[in-house]
Formats: structure tokens, C-alpha cells, sequence
């Protein structure tokens, strides 16, 4: 495995293995990587001859009062972690490598950025949407691996592939979780141990509203409350958002009579999570 900084040796690294007739897997990561992290890899690793891992905590996506600054770095951990998992190139820009000049021109997707998290980070997908150019454009994979957790990204992304023509497939991996069912999250280290227990009201609420619907619910509005419940169990939680909306077109559904998104946004103690379920699976 290698790790390189700059545009340039990732671009010769890349062309010279797709001259070789190499399928390239690429997987964009902010590092602090983990398990599901660690899916992303392994099915890259299972469908591509080569794999590149980039690590770039992007400035982009963060607001002003957000955690840009604390948000976890270890990058010689997350080599150790790509190298176990069969990761061929990882990418490590410093930011002055991806921008080095104030950027004057951003990638934005309307209407999929408006609602759930969209709503409450203003700017926050451009960022991403902006960023993902950058990094489809430098590593031009054939496949690109995104996880499900971040539902709303997945859906973004995916739309920006289609509407752009993008050349490359964009594969969602399903969501890794905690033996209690915590989604997988590199915000999760900032958690106490009490926020921690805490935590897991997010996922008991998706699986009341899960359950729900598999007995025949249909009304969002209950489905809704259901979650909101959960949540209201854990003084140490405060909601942000608890949405069920369309699975493709993340529009918000009143009745739930084809395939939907339920998601949920909430602070535990300072550090916002985020999870969600898709029904039917």
C-alpha cells in the first residue's frame, strides 16, 4: 500500500493502473476510520482490482460553529486500517493541495439538499457535492462506495452522478452498527459514557417505527411520534429532526405507500448523530 499526497501522484498511481486494464474502487473519507468505514473497503476490495482510500476532512461541509477544528485525526491509525483491509493507494491532501486558491466555483444539487440535514447545515452540501467533484475528477474510479448511514449524501450524490454523467457507479453499503445498534459514526468518540448509553434511543426508535410499519402502519405522522418517543426517554438527547420521507426523492410522505426513508437527526450532549432506517429494506 501507498499513501500519497498530491494530485499528481495519485493521477499517474491510477492512470497507470487502469492502462493496465484495472477496475478502480474509490472510497472518499474524512479518516477516523472504522467498521463502517470498513465495509466500504472490503466490498471495494471484492469487486475492484484496485482500491483507493482518500482521507481529506474537507472545510467545505463544516459551518462556521461546527466541529471542523476537534473533528478526530489519526492518520497513521487509518493507514494501519487501510493497509489490513487491502487498500492499494490512499489519498491524504493537505487543504492547501485541494484548495489552493479560495475556491470560486462549487457544485450544488437543489431541492435533494433542502430538507433533513440540509436544513439545519446551511451550505453544508455544497460542500460535499463540491469536494466528491474534486475527488471523482482527480481518482476517476470505476465505482465509488458510500455508505447508507448518510442517506441523505448517498441520495445527493447519486443524483449529481446522473445529472452530471458522471463515468463512474455509485454503490450505497447498508449501515454498520454497535452490538446495541448504534450506527457507526467517527462522531461517536466524542460521546461520555452516559451520552454513549444514551445514544441508542435513536436506533430504539427507528426499530418502534420499523416495527410499525411492518404491522401495517401507515400513517408518517404516528410513524413520526413513535421515534419522537424514544427520544423523549433520554434526558440527555434533544431531537433535531424525525422525518419519514421518500427513499429516492427524499420528498416528505404524509402516508407511507411505497418505499420510504425514516430518518432522525439529534444532539446527544454536544455531538449531533444521525441515523435512519429504509422500509421495506
Amino acid at each position: 500500500m501507498r499513501r500519497v499526497t498530491t494530485i499528481q501522484e495519485v493521477r499517474q498511481a491510477v492512470a497507470k493502473e487502469r492502462a493496465a486494464g484495472a477496475r478502480i474502487g474509490f472510497v472518499p473519507t474524512m479518516g477516523a476510520l472504522h467498521e463502517g468505514h470498513g465495509a466500504l473497503i472490503d466490498a471495494s476490495v471484492a469487486e475492484c482490482d484496485v482500491t483507493v482510500v482518500s482521507i481529506f476532512v474537507n472545510p467545505l461541509q463544516f459551518g462556521p460553529a461546527e466541529d471542523f477544528q476537534k473533528y478526530p485525526r489519526d492518520l497513521e491509525a487509518d493507514e494501519a486500517f487501510c493497509r489490513a483491509r487491502g487498500v492499494d493507494l490512499v489519498f491524504a491532501p493537505a487543504v492547501e493541495e485541494m484548495y489552493p486558491k479560495p475556491p470560486r466555483s462549487f457544485v450544488e444539487v437543489e431541492e435533494l439538499t433542502q430538507g433533513l440535514c440540509g436544513a439545519y447545515r446551511p451550505g453544508h452540501f455544497r460542500g460535499v457535492t463540491t469536494v466528491v467533484t474534486k475527488l471523482f475528477h482527480i481518482v476517476m474510479p470505476d465505482v465509488a462506495y458510500f455508505g447508507q448511514k448518510d442517506y441523505q449524501q448517498l441520495a445527493v450524490i447519486r443524483r449529481m452522478v446522473e445529472d452530471l454523467d458522471f463515468p463512474l457507479e455509485i454503490r450505497g453499503i447498508p449501515t454498520v452498527r454497535e452490538a446495541d445498534g448504534l450506527a457507526m459514526s467517527s462522531r461517536n468518540r466524542y460521546l461520555t459514557p452516559e451520552e454513549r448509553h444514551a445514544a441508542t434511543a435513536l436506533y430504539r426508535g427507528l426499530m418502534a417505527a420499523k416495527e410499525a410499519m411492518e404491522q401495517g402502519e401507515r400513517d408518517a405522522a404516528r410513524v413520526r411520534e413513535l421515534v419522537r418517543a424514544e427520544l423523549a426517554k433520554e434526558a440527555l438527547v434533544r431531537e433535531q429532526y424525525v422525518e419519514v420521507v421518500d427513499a429516492d426523492d427524499l420528498s416528505p410522505v404524509s402516508y407511507i405507500d411505497g418505499r420510504v426513508t425514516v430518518a432522525v437527526a439529534a444532539f446527544v450532549g454536544t455531538t449531533r448523530l444521525i441515523d435512519n432506517i429504509i422500509f421495506p429494506a
